[in-house]
């Protein structure tokens, strides 16, 4: 899973960027002009694992990873009603989901670029560019269907029909300022769009980037902006990005110590994780061959043969059948020997679907 870290300039982006990744990119208060994302590397925290390990007592545990990119530099014009573009526009199209960091501290050394704080309007501001930037793609689309059913016969030219009353429709939405993500698309119709990578069609997750003396206010600031901001396909979350970098910097004994004492009770990344995993409709399933427990992401839905497939292409193809425990059965009976004799440790064919927490062992045969 890949997360675009996007916002304004000056809104703390790369201190989340730090402390989601354990990064130590610099940070500067002055908005620079690159455009080369700083890209990161974070583990999947699941306490699941744990359990899992005492069992099977794997020589190595590879948890599941998160690329976050911190998209570095937005071009001058970002924000003052111009489409966003080049290398901006192909790094953001590149993101399964995008983290946009919103600025709620207020810091006098670093002026706010509209020269106030405003989390309403600065999320109305990146609104706009994506919506203005997917409107740009849908005109160019149009034109160029329109120059293909001159000469287009059946039943190459019902396809562009099909196409073009789709593309027509999103143009519809968001000439009404409606995201694609809000438009209430079919699933056929999503598939038939994810060629274009439309930004407004890409979940969206909301920071709010609070300084230190605004902790108490976590939970009515996120109630503020969600009452602003309900949206399908969208969540909201507060934290204050600095003191979540410095926390980044202990081990996780300290972090959660120091967590306890402020009355934090758990941290951005692991709310973040939990609510991208959430919009993506993504769930974890673990295997434990060759001494090593490594969990794996998939989509909701996924079928014991693609999950296989997941982790080699031979396994897909020279596919048995699975052996599966649930996560929930081993912990009730507290080993694998336990729950085999209550026939827990079932067999399941290539259609079955895996669910999450799911421990499969992949029954194959090669060529």
């Amino acid at each position: 899973m890949e997360v675009g870290i996007i916002g304004l300039p000056k809104s703390g982006k790369t201190t989340i960027f730090n402390a989601l990744t354990k990064g130590k990119t610099a940070i500067s208060a002055h908005h620079t002009a690159t455009l080369a994302p700083h890209i990161g590397i974070a583990k999947v925290p699941d306490t699941r694992l744990t359990l899992i390990e005492n069992t099977f007592h794997p020589k190595k545990t590879i948890p599941a990873e998160i690329k976050y990119v911190d998209i570095a530099g937005a071009p001058k014009e970002f924000g003052k009603g111009d489409t966003v573009g080049g290398q901006f526009l192909t790094h953001l199209m590149s993101a399964d989901t995008l983290l946009q960091v919103v600025r709620v501290f207020e810091d006098d050394e670093v002026p706010h670029i509209e020269g106030s704080i405003d989390p309403k309007r600065d999320i109305t501001i990146f609104d706009l560019e994506l919506t203005m930037s997917d409107l740009t793609i849908i005109g160019r689309r149009l034109q160029k269907l329109d120059e293909a059913l001159k000469g287009a016969k059946s039943p190459e030219r019902e396809l562009h029909l099909k196409e073009k009353a789709l593309i027509e429709k999103l143009k519809s939405g968001l000439e009404k300022e409606i995201p694609i993500r809000q438009q209430g698309l079919s699933e056929t119709e999503l598939k038939s769009l994810a060629n274009y990578q439309f930004l407004t069609a890409k979940p969206m997750l909301i920071l709010l980037n609070l300084g230190e003396n605004q902790l108490s206010q976590v939970d009515s600031l996120e109630r503020e902006i969600r009452s602003f901001y309900s949206h399908p396909q969208s969540e909201i979350v507060a934290a204050c990005g600095k003191l979540e970098m410095e926390l980044a910097e202990l081990s996780d004994a300290e972090a959660k110590e120091f967590r306890h004492d402020l009355g934090l009770e758990e941290s951005t990344l692991n709310r973040l994780v939990s609510l991208s995993y959430k919009l993506l409709g993504l769930i974890s399933f673990f295997t434990t061959a060759s001494a090593e427990l490594k969990a794996w992401t998939i989509t909701n839905g996924t079928t014991a043969l693609k999950a296989a497939g997941k982790i080699h292409s031979d396994m897909e193809r020279g596919f048995i059948r699975a052996e599966v425990i649930s996560f929930r059965d081993l912990e009730r009976m507290g080993n694998l020997a336990e729950a085999r004799k209550h026939g827990l440790l079932r067999t399941e064919g290539k259609n079955y679907i895996v669910q999450d927490g799911d421990i499969i062992t992949f029954l194959f045969h090669t060529a």
